[in-house]
C-alpha cells in the first residue's frame, strides 16, 4: 500500500487500523490522504488507484495457478464490491498473462458484469500478441465491455 500525502505537517492520522484490502480517502481542511492498493513483485507490478478506479498491470504474470493469483484476484474482488461507476483496467504494459492470469481476469469480469451497474473498460497494446485473442474473450464475457487496443 502506497500513501501520498500533501500537507502532512498541518494533520496526523493514525492509519494502524486500516486492513491492507481497506482503500480510503481522507480529506481535512489542510491535508489530502490518497490511498491506493499496490501489489508489487521483481516480475511484476499492480496498481489500483481509488480516485480513478483504473487498476494499472506492469510486467509479466507466469504465477502457477490459481492459489498463486489468489492476492491479485483479493484486490479485483475488492474493486468489485465497492461497485464504482466504472472500472479500467490498464494492461497495455502487461507483456504476458498465463491461462491462470486469463482465468482470474475473467472471473473477475463475470462479476462485474453481474452487477450491472459498473462500466468496465480494458486498455491494451498491439505490441502484447497475446492481449489481441485474448481480451476480446473478455468483451464477449461482457458484451458491454469497452475494449480499447493502443
Amino acid at each position: 500500500m502506497i500513501i501520498d500525502s500533501y500537507c502532512i505537517s498541518y494533520f496526523s492520522l493514525d492509519l494502524s487500523n486500516l486492513k491492507s484490502s481497506t482503500v480510503e480517502l481522507y480529506r481535512s481542511n489542510y491535508c489530502f490522504f490518497e490511498m491506493t492498493m499496490e501489489i508489487k513483485t521483481e516480475d511484476y507490478h499492480i496498481i489500483y488507484d481509488e480516485i480513478s478506479h483504473k487498476v494499472v498491470f506492469d510486467g509479466s504474470l507466469r504465477l502457477n495457478g490459481g492459489e498463486e493469483y489468489t492476492s491479485i484476484f483479493k484486490l479485483l474482488d475488492s474493486i468489485a464490491q465497492q461497485e464504482p461507476e466504472k472500472i479500467v483496467l490498464d494492461l497495455k504494459d502487461l507483456s504476458f498473462l498465463n491461462s491462470s492470469g486469463i482465468s482470474i481476469l475473467s472471473k473477475f469480469v463475470i462479476k462485474v458484469r453481474k452487477s450491472k451497474n459498473i462500466q468496465m473498460v480494458v486498455i491494451g497494446a498491439k505490441k502484447n500478441p497475446w492481449q489481441g485473442k485474448s481480451l476480446k474473450n473478455l468483451q464477449r464475457l461482457m458484451p458491454s465491455l469497452k475494449l480499447e487496443l493502443e
